[in-house]
């Protein structure tokens, strides 16, 4: 296998250690390789603008925002086409997870996936693409 060398800032490396210790990677490499992979797949899915694709999308807020969850659910009636699943549950008394299931053209699926991002309010959103 070829040697790479990368330079990186002292704190990303120390944070980087940090992650792989907590993540149980046995070196540097491994983590790094999956890493790659993972970016890599995320690229390749851009590729599929009018393929079929099932997503998970996993959004994160707070709790007391309760705005959002009447918009999420305006956009879940808006993307009934693709969306095929919906699940909220409560974290604690402080955030929110929703989890929506689609499925359909990618384009579409990413209108939906951006209309979230646009949302003020919203923690963190996480995303899958599965090509079919």
């Amino acid at each position: 296998m070829p040697v790479v060398s990368i330079t990186l800032p002292s704190e990303l490396l120390r944070k980087f250690d940090e992650f792989i210790k907590s993540r149980g990677y046995y070196s540097r490499s491994e983590a790094f390789r999956d890493a790659l992979r993972s970016l890599m797949a995320e690229a390749e899915i851009v590729k599929l603008k009018n393929e079929n694709v099932v997503t998970i999308i996993m959004v994160t807020r707070e709790y007391a925002r309760r705005d959002i969850e009447l918009r999420l659910s305006e956009l879940r009636h808006e993307f009934d086409d693709v969306v095929v699943e919906n699940i909220h549950r409560h974290i604690g008394k402080q955030y929110c997870l929703d989890i929506f299931i689609a499925e359909g053209k990618h384009k579409r699926i990413l209108d939906l996936v951006s209309r979230i991002r646009g949302m003020r309010g919203i923690q963190q959103i996480k995303t899958m693409f599965i090509p079919l």
